[in-house]
């Protein structure tokens, strides 16, 4: 199940309609308050939240989930009206997976975003671990160490951590990295990497420092935090 939260009811009505096109099943909301609500009977798969809603806003929701260990992990796209980078970068670092804005965005390119985080949620990663001067990442547990302090990542910034681990010491072009963790590729999306790149070095603090920028190419990791 796909929890929406969106007050404009003829948005709703279509990501609603597009979502069960493609065999997702969605519940939608017009407030917060009845979002909370529901979830309090059932945690859905992912959340798709809109920024301007009456009473509380999407980004309060989106804070409040994070703090709370049964949510923190859930996966968030923010679908919004608002699409200026500030927003852009103020919506990855309050915890959300990704990020559109509406009504410039496709129904099939939202339908397709959704199915992404989904796939990366199921896949089934291993019993894997990396570590690299101080850091360290357990794969099926999902959970990130630097400096011995543990790390929240969403779930793209975690897929994007782990991705760069697996090829410590190769360069990646950002349309490499869409599509190996978002699912998709194109230039005009490019911010999108270097977004969760800064969010990624700054979570991680020192550690972060062994994401190394390739000027012109794209990002690698080096091994040596």
């Amino acid at each position: 199940m796909i929890y929406l939260v969106e007050d404009d009811a003829s948005i709703r009505d279509l990501v609603l309609y597009t979502l069960q096109k493609n065999g997702l099943e969605t519940q939608g909301f017009e407030t917060g308050k009845a979002f909370w609500e529901a979830l309090e009977t059932a945690l859905p798969r992912l959340v798709i939240l809109d920024i301007m809603l009456p009473g509380e806003d999407g980004l309060s929701i989106l804070k409040r989930l994070r703090a709370n260990p049964s949510t923190r992990k859930l996966p968030v796209l923010m679908l919004t009206a608002k699409d200026s980078e500030y927003d852009t970068v103020l919506g990855l670092e309050s915890g959300a997976d990704d990020y559109l804005s509406k009504p410039g965005t496709g129904m099939m390119e939202l339908a397709a975003r959704v199915k992404s985080l989904l796939r990366r949620l199921d896949l089934d990663q291993g019993a894997e671990e990396y570590h690299a001067g101080s850091l360290y990442v357990n794969v099926p547990r999902h959970t990130v160490l630097a400096g011995g302090e543990e790390i929240f990542l969403t779930v793209k910034e975690f897929d994007l951590l782990v991705y760069l681990l697996k090829n410590t010491g190769i360069v990646l072009t950002r349309d490499r990295l869409l599509a190996a963790v978002w699912g998709y590729g194109s230039a005009a999306e490019s911010r999108t990497v270097d977004t969760h790149i800064l969010t990624l070095r700054t979570k991680l603090g020192e550690a972060g420092s062994l994401i190394r920028t390739v000027r012109g190419v794209g990002y690698k990791a080096d091994g040596q935090a």
